[in-house]
């Protein structure tokens, strides 16, 4: 998996653009900024964002080809954000930490997502809020029909029955699938089936 990414983001290009996925922006601009941690963060786009709106972001991801984009997008905004490249089984952080953690298109397998949820919920203050957006089970259609992305394999995708069940911590201010236009670089275009959600702890 590492292999894979690190050969996808070894692109010039940024693959899923440098502006920060649509929903992940509308909601976080809602809080007053504190400390977010940003799960499975690619190339930086969504971290950035936080970081220019005085977050104090930290983030990790597998690949170091991604921690290598990530900072460089983040100096061309002369922003920091603390990016590991661990995956979430060796993430470390202090308990009720986080005042947010965003989860944008974290697509963990199905066997090991309920550990790794409440795992990550822990960092998670009281009162804390996780902003949600990922693919759903029914984008294996529109992959067919649209090409629009997404993993090909159903135990990386989600449901709303799933979501409430890994998150049963949280308040759902909004939880739904919804079908959606992306226009998030080169492998996120096109009409897509996502779910999206809001959560306090």
């Amino acid at each position: 998996m590492e292999e894979m990414w690190n050969k996808r983001y070894a692109d010039k290009n940024y693959v899923y653009g440098t502006t920060a996925n649509e929903y992940f922006r509308e909601k976080l601009l809602l809080y007053k900024p504190g400390k977010i941690l940003m799960t499975a963060e690619g190339e930086g786009r969504n971290g950035v964002f936080a970081a220019v709106k005085k977050w104090d972001v930290f983030a990790f991801d597998i690949s170091s080809e991604g921690k290598k984009k990530a900072e460089q997008l983040a100096s061309r905004y002369n922003v920091k954000v603390n990016y590991e490249i661990k995956n979430i089984e060796d993430v470390t952080y202090p308990e009720n930490h986080f005042d947010c953690i965003a989860m944008i298109y974290s697509h963990f397998d199905s066997s090991k997502r309920s550990s790794y949820f409440n795992k990550i919920i822990k960092y998670l203050k009281p009162n804390g809020v996780v902003i949600f957006e990922a693919f759903s089970k029914n984008q294996i259609k529109f992959q067919k029909e649209y090409n629009s992305g997404g993993p090909s394999q159903e135990s990386l995708l989600y449901s709303v029955s799933e979501i409430k069940t890994y998150f049963k911590e949280l308040h759902f201010s909004e939880l739904s699938e919804q079908e959606v236009i992306l226009g998030e670089g080169e492998f996120h275009k096109g009409k897509s089936s996502v779910i999206r959600f809001v959560g306090t702890k």
